[in-house]
């Protein structure tokens, strides 16, 4: 039986496809321009993060960590969220987020679902609140098996106690960490590949039979 189960945020716990995304839309910005960039490896993800911020502060240079919020307040949880997280506790397991995307949002579904803990990026800013521009690496994009293995360690978990659960190409470092991976509607074949289990259906509780 799991002891610890990581979750990817975007597209698995939140119905949304990308948090960073989620506010661009609210903002009117694209940056497919430098997500290319990051995938040809021309600029890093602290880099990734000061475009993505840019952009908005770009269409308001007095953007807010609260502004931030209030869009973020916005994002629906995945249907059968709340049904997992409260079987997995009667289970015994803990949970956790590890997560390229917002920590705003993160933070906000953890609290939300009654998880154990949660890591994703952040948003620096000053004393008004008033973001920077610059960003808080905790979790890199390509690598999230690192930020796994903190929490495993964090935890006092196996490797084959770990179940981690995500939707994407860059879900599978994660995968890699953990005992069982798990591809919820997976958006690539590479992660369909990479896991022992695929749930298929919009609706998380479909995860619970691989745990």
């Amino acid at each position: 039986m799991a002891r610890l189960v990581v979750f990817d945020m975007d597209g698995v716990l939140a119905d949304v496809e990308s948090s960073w995304v989620h506010v661009h839309r609210h903002f009117g910005v694209n940056n497919d321009h430098s997500l290319y960039a990051y995938l040809r490896g021309e600029i890093d993800d602290l880099e990734f993060i000061r475009r993505d911020i840019g952009l908005w502060k770009a269409k308001d240079p007095t953007v807010d960590r609260p502004a931030i919020s209030r869009i973020l307040a916005r994002v629906p949880t995945m249907p059968g969220a709340r049904e997992t997280m409260a079987r997995l506790r009667e289970m015994g397991a803990r949970s956790a987020i590890v997560s390229a995307g917002i920590d705003l949002l993160a933070e906000r579904l953890a609290e939300e679902l009654g998880m154990d803990a949660q890591v994703a990026n952040g948003l620096r800013h000053d004393s008004a609140g008033r973001l920077t521009g610059e960003g808080v690496l905790r979790v890199r994009l390509m690598d999230k098996g690192d930020a796994v293995a903190d929490m495993i360690e964090r935890f006092g978990a196996a490797k084959e106690d770990v179940v981690a659960v995500g939707n994407s190409r860059y879900d599978v470092s994660m995968f890699r960490m953990a005992g069982k991976g798990i591809a919820f509607r997976p958006m690539d074949d590479e992660v369909g590949r990479s896991a022992r289990a695929v749930v298929s259906q919009k609706d998380l509780t479909g995860i619970l039979e691989h745990i």
